[in-house]
């Protein structure tokens, strides 16, 4: 579509004609001042986000919030191992506005049990076969390839640049190849000094003109995730891993790329493409409240969902099956998980997993002599628990049919399908097969060693949680995860989707006495921030990650953590800065929980209570001691009277936290 400012009246005409108050309320076109491109405007419906395409001999869109530039893509492309390139001289054949307004009620209420997917929509198809849409949300804009081509294709590369303003920062998840579990820590970086030398996996936060852009995106299908890379100059370019051709195992899990095909993705010729996503947030905090790739992602494939369970979970793993006061040896035996049964039990847990070691590496059907799982899936429904079994992806994948047809007669809840570590094209479609075939047998499923969350929650709402974090587990070998790591994730990670950081460490310490410990682990910072970290961090599938011996023996603080829900009915960012410190309130029902996480920095934060709704409260407060500064696990548990509106402070101790749950009177 190109040609003089006059020569584009009579089709601007015939839009008018066809949807008068659609063009004149909120989209437009414009032609740009040079010839040889026309640009497609469309805003947000709040108006403050405003999305613009430029099509000439290549494509290129831009997004500004609130008249300032956000980003701008230098061009989008898709190269076919044909020769065609989708995207570089292209002819218009048709050209489309509209809305899109609906209510979401998500199976699994991860953040809002209703969600408002209002956009407003540009799609234009070219005449060599393919179409671009563009969304344009209240928090972000998104787009998409769609191709209508005969038989199979093949996706040579596709490109998708970024120009950010200079004075442009990053929070940058550095890899060093495709190979990886994306547990990674954010990095605080001038946007100008990344080079291609710095590779990253998604989500990817970009702080611009006081405004944040994270870059992700939503709805991968029969096709390879994204990754950024530095290009010098404040920009961006995205990969692709290629498509393998050569594959090696080492061990029972790590299945390694040796060589790969010249193109990233052979699939069909007609279809939809991955959502390029880009969520925009006028403050730090507002990154928390987004759930843009969720509403990308495609609606739920499964009819029956009366089985799927969110709950909290009692893990083996992290705290090496460390109980003491029993008479009998613990470790990977049917005695020890009775014990992790019967602490569930009593404690309203609705699963208990068994992790590595339940089954001899390599053969997920063959159980270890110490373990019967019929007999625990038995006992433990006996006690209105749930098993979940760990499995290799590779082990599993080799065996799919038959094991999940297994595991479902033995009576299994769930599995935690680990070690991935890619997300080329097979791994992907792996990801989809076996979300596929466990809802099939009324499993849920729970990735570890994974790609970031991409709404595959929402197709598949069996999938209830994913790591693809850097999680609690590492506090078993490094110093990564601290408070400073923990105010980072929210706003960057987790807007995604949800995280099995796997909180709950029941033995706290201070910045100076903490040293990582294999079998006796303990966490950075605050018994208040552990506890805070189930109010702020979402997963329906939740971890109890220490030992159920140390829960029994601190049962104040178990009963505080086994209260806080799992699922969500709506969440309001209070306050936050991103790596620094951050105070939010989500609901379930009619009680409202706060949660609250400062860096090592200690810090007075107000809490305005405003957001309720009009009436009278009890609050319940478990907030950090008094001596919390020199003993991590000193708590204060407290009852308040308060009502809608009141104002109070609050102390959070260097790497500590804050909890409340409010209830009606």
């Amino acid at each position: 579509m190109c040609g003089s400012p006059a020569a584009q009246e009579p089709l601007k005409l015939n839009y008018i004609r066809m949807n008068k108050i659609l063009l004149l309320v909120f989209m437009f076109v414009f032609t740009a001042g040079y010839a040889s491109a026309t640009d497609y405007k469309i805003n947000s419906p709040d108006g403050k986000i405003s999305l613009i395409v430029s099509v000439g001999n290549d494509i290129k869109w831009s997004a500004t919030l609130n008249g300032k530039e956000i980003v701008k893509s230098p061009k989008i492309a898709m190269a076919l191992t044909s020769g065609k390139v989708l995207g570089e001289n292209e002819k218009v054949k048709k050209i489309n506005f509209s809305q899109l307004h609906e209510i979401i009620k998500p199976v699994v209420a991860n953040k809002r049990s209703e969600i408002s997917d209002n956009c407003n929509i540009f799609s234009i198809s070219f005449k060599s076969g393919f179409s671009l849409q563009f969304r344009a949300y209240n928090d972000g804009v998104a787009y998409r390839f769609e191709t209508s081509l005969k038989d199979e294709i093949i996706v040579k590369n596709e490109v998708s640049e970024l120009q950010f303003p200079s004075g442009s920062y990053s929070w940058y998840p550095l890899e060093t190849g495709f190979m990886s579990h994306n547990e990674r820590t954010f990095i605080y970086s001038s946007v100008d000094t990344l080079s291609n030398r710095h590779l990253a996996s998604l989500p990817a936060l970009f702080q611009v003109n006081g405004a944040n852009l994270l870059v992700t995106e939503s709805d991968i299908i029969d096709y390879p995730g994204m990754w950024l890379l530095g290009a010098g100059s404040g920009k961006i370019s995205s990969t692709w891993p290629k498509y393998p051709d050569t594959e090696k195992l080492k061990g029972d899990r790590d299945l390694h790329v040796t060589s790969t095909k010249d193109y990233i993705a052979r699939t069909k010729g007609t279809r939809t493409f991955p959502w390029r996503t880009y969520v925009i947030a006028e403050n730090d905090v507002k990154l928390l409240e987004s759930d843009l790739v969720f509403r990308l992602a495609s609606p739920s494939k499964i009819e029956d969902t009366k089985w799927i369970k969110p709950g909290q979970v009692a893990w083996d793993w992290w705290n090496a099956n460390n109980i003491y006061g029993v008479d009998f040896n613990s470790g990977i035996n049917n005695q020890t998980y009775k014990y992790y049964i019967d602490f569930a039990s009593r404690n309203g847990i609705e699963y208990v997993i068994l992790d590595e070691g339940w089954y001899k590496l390599g053969n997920v059907l063959e159980q270890v002599p110490e373990i019967n799982v019929p007999e625990l899936c038995k006992y433990a429904g006996s006690k209105n628990v749930g098993i979940i079994l760990w499995v290799v992806w590779k082990s599993l994948n080799d065996q799919i049919d038959q094991a999940l047809e297994q595991y479902e007669k033995w009576g299994v809840k769930g599995i935690k399908v680990d070690f991935m570590q890619r997300d080329d094209q097979p791994v992907v479609n792996f990801y989809h097969d076996a979300t596929r075939k466990a809802a099939g047998h009324h499993l849920l499923i729970d990735f570890h060693g994974a790609y970031k969350p991409d709404g595959l929650g929402r197709t598949y709402p069996n999938a209830l949680t994913r790591e693809g974090v850097k999680g609690m587990e590492n506090d078993k070998w490094s110093k990564d995860v601290s408070p400073d790591h923990d105010v980072t994730i929210p706003f960057t990670r987790m807007v995604a989707g949800p995280m099995d950081y796997t909180p709950g460490a029941m033995v706290n310490m201070e910045k100076a006495n903490f040293n990582p410990q294999f079998t006796r682990p303990t966490s950075q910072g605050t018994r208040a921030h552990q506890v805070a970290l189930y109010v702020i961090y979402e997963s329906p599938l939740q971890m109890l990650c220490d030992s159920p011996s140390n829960y029994m023996k601190e049962q104040e603080t178990t009963d505080y953590i086994v209260s806080i829900p799992v699922i969500w009915d709506d969440i309001i960012g209070l306050d936050g800065k991103v790596g620094d410190y951050l105070l939010l309130a989500r609901r379930s029902g009619k009680e409202w929980f706060v949660g609250a996480l400062t860096d090592w920095t200690s810090r007075d934060m107000n809490l305005d209570l405003s957001f309720l709704p009009e009436g009278e409260y009890v609050m319940d407060i478990f907030q950090d001691g008094i001596n919390a500064d020199k003993y991590a696990g000193d708590y204060k548990h407290l009852k308040l009277n308060v009502k809608s509106g009141d104002k109070m402070k609050i102390h959070l101790a260097p790497g500590g936290g804050y909890a409340a749950r409010i209830s009606p009177k």
